[in-house]
């Protein structure tokens, strides 16, 4: 079976992207694959074999090698961020009947849009924080948003990944900069309250037909957050298994779950919560987790005793049942 590892991206969390995509090279079982690197990046697509590159046919999504045409039989898809993460990769790959792993392009839009995923699961009953969503040009009053949600609290770009362009904002002195930086990566951004608690990060997928919670990672970040140094520079401790109680434990593993199956999730995942007051809050999920050596995910399968190359046959099993929507 030919397997397309696609890595790269349009964003800034490409360089973390191709990190993921090497795992995932070094993992998958060559007895039963044949591997191949592919990159996509804003202007160039190839397939990179012995340091070549081979352009990827954009109508088809196959490459040419010595007159030779390689058709794939499955997308293993470790983009971060757009076009990877955000749906329009998706779209694509179904459009020339690929299929892929991750959840579809619907499910893929819908969690990289922080409003419109606490929106879906606000009817849910899952805890979060109090929020405020913005556009660029809207007027912004910054006593009006600490009246509503109390200092500090936080800015983030509506869609982006890896903490990039998200500010603590402590003093209202701090807010222009905080917004400046968000508007950098997304023309939304939403502002919430602070969660003053413990900050978990709860790997889930769909393994072996199952939904299932692969484990629990307490964050304690150097900085006043859990930011990109934090993820990629060493810059936090991660705990395997988080220091919760059983009680606790047991809340976030029901939650997680649920938060998984309402947003129709599949494959792999990483959502974020604060625990505050025993309670887990829901902070993101990511569709697409970092799978480089300094990554949360792989770091909780190695916990969980799961070898990473049974992980990724579960994810090709998975996109190999999925039809695209027109077949089904």
């Amino acid at each position: 079976m030919n397997v397309a590892v696609v890595m790269g991206g349009y964003s800034d969390e490409s360089v973390i992207s191709l990190r993921s995509g090497q795992l995932i090279l070094n993992h998958i079982d060559k007895a039963k694959y044949k591997a191949f690197e592919v990159h996509i990046l804003l202007n160039d697509w190839y397939c990179l074999i012995d340091g070549v590159k081979y352009p990827i046919n954009k109508a088809d999504f196959t490459f040419t090698k010595d007159n030779q045409t390689t058709t794939f039989d499955v997308i293993v898809n470790t983009i971060h961020g757009t076009p990877g993460e955000d749906g329009h990769m998706q779209s694509y790959w179904e459009l020339v009947d690929l299929p892929y792993s991750g959840c579809n392009f619907y499910q893929s839009a819908l969690t990289f849009n922080k409003r419109d995923t606490l929106s879906v699961l606000s009817k849910f009953n899952i805890p979060k924080a109090n929020s405020i969503y913005l556009s660029k040009g809207d007027v912004i009053d910054g006593e009006q948003i600490a009246s509503e949600l109390g200092l500090p609290f936080f800015v983030k770009p509506n869609q982006s990944g890896s903490s990039l362009g998200v500010s603590r904002v402590n003093s209202l002195n701090d807010l222009s900069k905080a917004l400046d930086f968000a508007f950098a990566e997304d023309n939304d951004i939403l502002i919430e309250s602070f969660l003053n608690g413990t900050e978990i990060s709860v790997g889930v997928l769909n393994y072996l037909g199952k939904t299932t919670v692969l484990g629990i990672t307490e964050i304690v970040p150097e900085n006043e957050f859990f930011d990109y140094e934090a993820k990629y520079l060493g810059k936090s401790t991660e705990i395997t298994p988080a220091r919760l109680s059983k009680e606790v434990e047991e809340k976030v593993i029901e939650t997680a779950k649920k938060v998984y199956e309402a947003l129709g999730m599949s494959g792999f995942s990483r959502a974020d919560f604060i625990v505050m007051n025993d309670v887990p809050h829901f902070i993101e999920i990511n569709t697409n987790p970092g799978l480089s050596p300094q990554s949360i995910f792989p770091q909780q399968a190695a916990h969980a005793n799961i070898p990473f190359s049974n992980l990724i046959d579960n994810e090709i099993e998975l996109a190999m049942k999925r039809k695209p929507i027109w077949k089904k």
